[in-house]
């Protein structure tokens, strides 16, 4: 056994013993990226797909958060329009583009269908 041997040698030795060394070097950065797609990505877009629908079912009688921070009522939406008429003080009505709102506070039921004729 020579004690002399170089650094460079023994290098490559160990390197040609650990074959596909750089998939593993690279599976961390992958595990990272998997777990934050799961704690981070995933809950962010199913919460936006959730106001979305949230906002397309605004009606008439909905209390509506703002995104300047205003609580109101709706007064006006009609189906696949941009803007809706909100209620925010008596008699005090301002018209508002639909994807501004951020929260809906409380939905309004749908009216029971009379089925009794």
């Amino acid at each position: 056994m020579n004690p002399f041997i170089s650094p460079a040698y023994a290098q490559d030795a160990v390197g040609s013993a650990l074959s596909g060394s750089g998939v593993i070097q690279f599976l961390p950065i992958v595990a990272i990226f998997v777990v934050f797609y799961f704690l981070m990505i995933r809950p962010q877009q199913q919460q936006q797909k959730t106001l979305k629908a949230q906002l397309a079912a605004v009606k008439r009688g909905d209390r509506v958060l703002t995104s300047g921070g205003i609580v109101g009522t709706v007064q006006k939406a009609r189906d696949g329009a941009s803007e809706i008429e909100v209620e925010i003080a008596p008699n005090v009505r301002v018209t508002v583009v639909r994807e501004t709102l951020t929260q809906v506070l409380t939905a309004t039921a749908p009216a029971a269908a009379n089925d009794s004729k």
